[in-house]
């Protein structure tokens, strides 16, 4: 098995987002190489983001937008803890992240991810082990 992934919100939005074709595409290989290989992690706030961002800004149906959380939710889904938590606060008063992006960091640290696949933060990126990637680019 491969090294272990941290699938982001966005790489999930852009999988249905007909206004950004080529991203589309993109994300959808990607998705689809997560499932092939067994190796996507994502979070609860993952899940959360991608409903709320899908059915308000994509304005994709609710029902819809909750097959898609289901089948996501068949990746590794990683919780944090009051701890953790905490510790993507030190990880945003660090590294200047928003909180947001300091939990989907955390995160993939404590699932033992090597890549983060997001659009949302410093692409080649490194946080110990975890290496920020921009499918995108």
């Amino acid at each position: 098995m491969t090294a272990p992934v941290f699938v982001d919100t966005n790489v999930l939005i852009y999988a249905d987002d007909k206004a950004v074709p080529a991203k589309r595409k993109q994300a959808q290989e990607l998705i689809e190489e997560v499932f092939r290989d067994g190796n996507g992690w994502l979070s609860i706030q993952v899940l959360q983001e991608y409903f709320a961002v899908a059915t308000k800004k994509l304005g994709l149906d609710a029902e819809f937008a909750r097959r898609r959380v289901e089948l996501y939710s068949q990746m590794e889904v990683a919780t944090v803890s009051a701890a953790d938590v905490l510790a993507a606060i030190d990880l945003h008063r660090l590294y200047q992240f928003s909180i947001w992006d300091a939990l989907i960091v955390r995160a993939a640290l404590i699932a033992g991810c090597r890549k983060l696949y997001s659009e949302d933060l410093q692409t080649s990126f490194r946080i110990e082990r975890l290496e920020i990637v921009n499918p995108f680019r």
